[in-house]
């Protein structure tokens, strides 16, 4: 029976924590890249959701789509003799709208009681950011190098000789600016129990003087949109699950000391020095860090096997207010 009448404000009183991992939660290394593959990885990604609900949150899950959107790409690429390129922005909108309809379907069958809401998330990025003169994040499939050569020619993409693996497509990576849908977003957080938005960073927009938009061709860090999500929408708590159980200083070094809770002033401290690198924990620390500045809020970052004891507290890497 369609539960259409009656609806209930199930925000009332429960705190909001926004939960963000990786697209890689779906598709792992050594999976065969199926839809079939992703599901049972959804089911797995719903039960540790569900558990997180069970504890009187309401969720705003912020999820990657790197290994879809690589997907995206290919086929694409595979089928340029006889359709168009689809452009990158178009490929983010796309896996939004297909890990939506994964997760949502996983976190019903978890439980039926369960109100779940995925919402096409558009982010607005400023056009003269510097990442759009320097783009540094790669994407897709490898080429050869004389594919590349002619990708470059024909559709001006830049492109990188990766690890000696091949050429890649590298984008600009900016920061968001604004979710441009927020005030939906924040509709539908106030009813529901889990509300899937910002998927992938959100589709990358950009707004002309007339106030019009337009995609481009670029990525949005995911942490840094859910970080922005939880200031706007007064989130009590952010979650960055990682691979990891905790952060650490001197990674992979005798020295190596782990980190259960740092201050603001510290965490800034050990970032510029270097601690934590840009393409592993830094844009995690940051995404923390950038939460709990404008929120004075805990950010943690820690293991999906430890989400529990991270949300209590007991586990993980809390960032604090000084």
């Amino acid at each position: 029976m369609p539960r259409t009448a009656g609806l209930r404000q199930f925000g009332s009183g429960r705190p909001l924590v926004v939960v963000a991992f990786g697209g890689n939660a779906l598709m792992q290394p050594g999976d065969d890249g199926s839809l079939a593959t992703q599901q049972k990885r959804a089911v797995e990604a719903a039960k540790v959701l569900h558990s997180i609900a069970k504890r009187g949150y309401r969720i705003l899950l912020v999820h990657g789509n790197g290994p879809q959107v690589g997907q995206e790409l290919i086929r694409s690429e595979e089928a340029s003799t006889k359709l168009p390129i689809v452009p990158l922005d178009a490929c983010v909108a796309s896996t939004q709208g297909t890990m939506g309809y994964q997760l949502e379907m996983a976190l019903y069958n978890q439980s039926h009681s369960l109100r779940v809401a995925s919402i096409l998330t558009l982010v607005e990025v400023d056009p003269l950011d510097p990442g759009f003169r320097t783009a540094s994040k790669p994407i897709g499939p490898f080429f050869p190098e004389h594919r590349a050569r002619d990708l470059r020619k024909k559709l001006k993409w830049q492109m990188i000789e990766d690890s000696g693996r091949g050429w890649r497509k590298i984008v600009a990576s900016p920061r968001p600016v604004q979710v441009v849908n927020i005030e939906a977003i924040d509709a539908v957080v106030s009813r529901m129990d889990v509300v899937i938005a910002g998927g992938g960073g959100g589709v990358p927009v950009v707004r002309d003087r007339a106030g019009r938009l337009q995609g481009v061709e670029a990525v949005i860090d995911k942490d840094l949109t859910a970080a922005l999500l939880g200031q706007v929408l007064g989130a009590q708590q952010i979650v960055i699950l990682t691979a990891v159980d905790h952060i650490s200083l001197d990674f992979g070094k005798p020295t190596q000391r782990r980190i259960d809770t740092m201050s603001v002033t510290e965490a800034e401290k050990w970032l510029t020095e270097g601690q934590f690198p840009p393409g592993s924990m830094g844009p995690k620390v940051e995404a923390a860090l950038a939460f709990t500045r404008a929120t004075g809020s805990v950010a943690a970052i820690g293991s999906v096997a430890n989400i529990g004891k991270v949300l209590a507290g007991k586990g993980g890497t809390r960032i604090i207010a000084d």
